[in-house]
């Protein structure tokens, strides 16, 4: 088989790059090593910036979001006994839009069917040769049978676990990595949410996090141990933490009455590698960094490469041109580094760390502060939260 970009990983960032590419009359293969059924099971983020949502937009996949996403103009900071509201709008003109990551796949999934676009599910990527050359071959596994997919360049959509990142030689790439000492355990479930707009409430506990999928399902978060497991947290068990690390009113009239549709612990890092180009191999998305879930950025930090990815792959194949694809690493690095910069301060300033001291504390506390005394402070991060522009 040959195409000229195979796209390894159907999750949001691979599927829509091949619909933007489609758009462009790129021709794109995707190989997706789960089923889809599996792929539209994960649970995932579900705040769009507004870049995002133009980016979707602009693949031909906003109808839905337009209709059933959910607007939101700010969020709340609860700091012990003291909150503070964030105005997004009113800092930046701009919301960010409640829409579940796994509706937008949904939507892409949707969108290539419709145009008959090649997503190749269960395939398991067995080696990527010749990203040295012009003419690299995808070797993947379908029913138990190898075969090659020939192509121009490759796009590396794959997660952190791929295979895309770990075909460019380590002599040739650099990692910079931040694990933290707690994860996030989760709970989806079929209830109203607590409040009209995100809560991330710090207390003496840890983080708890209020947020929400639609008017009907919410998905909440307490920060825990890396040592904890899920078996060990029944859902009254969730819910009463969930309780103590709230505002007393929020608590108050939280609705525990509902099924639970999911529970997790997912662990908090902070990843890139350096560069996201070798040879004919782009590296996308979770492949390139992972974000702490804090700031809500790593859906769209996958969006924004996408972005400029499928911009330099269009000059090349329509203009003739190399120049966006030999820039494209710096130019999605440059944002990756500020998007990291700010999923790293909002995860400092938010959680309990296990190790911190006095000093470290106080200097959370005056974070925390100086957002409560400046609109310039809160301008920065209402900047950040709404997305900084590509």
């Amino acid at each position: 088989m040959k195409t000229q970009v195979a796209i390894i990983g159907g999750g949001p960032a691979g599927l829509l790059l091949s619909q933007l590419l489609d758009l462009e009359g790129i021709e794109s293969v995707v190989l997706e090593r789960r089923s889809k059924d599996y792929v539209l099971g994960r649970i995932r983020a579900g705040v769009l910036e507004a870049g995002t949502v133009r980016v979707l937009t602009e693949a031909g996949v906003g109808d839905r979001l337009a209709r059933e996403g959910l607007p939101h103009d700010g969020f709340e900071i609860s700091w012990f006994d003291e909150r503070l509201r964030l105005d997004l709008t009113g800092l930046t003109g701009k919301p960010v839009t409640v829409y579940g990551q796994t509706e937008v796949t949904r939507d892409l999934y949707a969108a290539r069917e419709a145009r008959g676009g090649a997503v190749i599910d269960e395939a398991e990527v067995k080696r990527i040769e010749g990203i040295d050359t012009d003419a690299p071959t995808v070797v993947y596994e379908k029913d138990g049978k190898e075969h090659r997919l020939d192509c121009r360049f490759v796009a590396g959509c794959d997660g952190f676990h791929g295979p895309a990142r770990k075909a460019i030689p380590e002599s040739h790439r650099r990692d910079f990595t931040r694990d933290y000492p707690f994860g996030w355990l989760g709970l989806l479930s079929r209830t109203p949410p607590a409040a009209h707009e995100l809560i991330y409430a710090t207390h003496e506990q840890g983080l708890a996090l209020c947020s929400m999928r639609s008017e009907e399902v919410s998905r909440y978060y307490v920060q825990v141990p890396m040592t904890e497991k899920v078996e060990d947290w029944p859902a009254e068990r969730f819910w009463e933490e969930l309780k103590s690390r709230l505002p007393s009113d929020v608590a108050a009239g939280l609705q525990t009455e509902g099924e639970v549709l999911e529970m997790s612990i997912a662990p908090l890092r902070s990843f890139v590698t350096e560069p996201m180009r070798h040879g004919s191999l782009f590296l996308a998305g979770d492949a390139a960094h992972i974000v702490p879930p804090t700031g809500a950025k790593g859906l769209n930090l996958a969006v924004s490469d996408v972005h400029y990815l499928h911009r330099a792959l269009t000059r090349f194949f329509n203009e003739g041109t190399s120049e966006g694809i030999d820039s494209y690493s710096g130019t999605a690095l440059a944002r990756v580094w500020k998007t990291e910069r700010f999923s790293w301060w909002m995860t400092s300033m938010l959680h309990v760390f296990p190790e911190i001291d006095d000093f470290g504390r106080r200097m959370q506390k005056a974070e925390f502060d100086r957002l409560t005394g400046s609109e310039t402070a809160r301008r920065d991060l209402a900047e950040n939260y709404v997305g900084l522009p590509f």
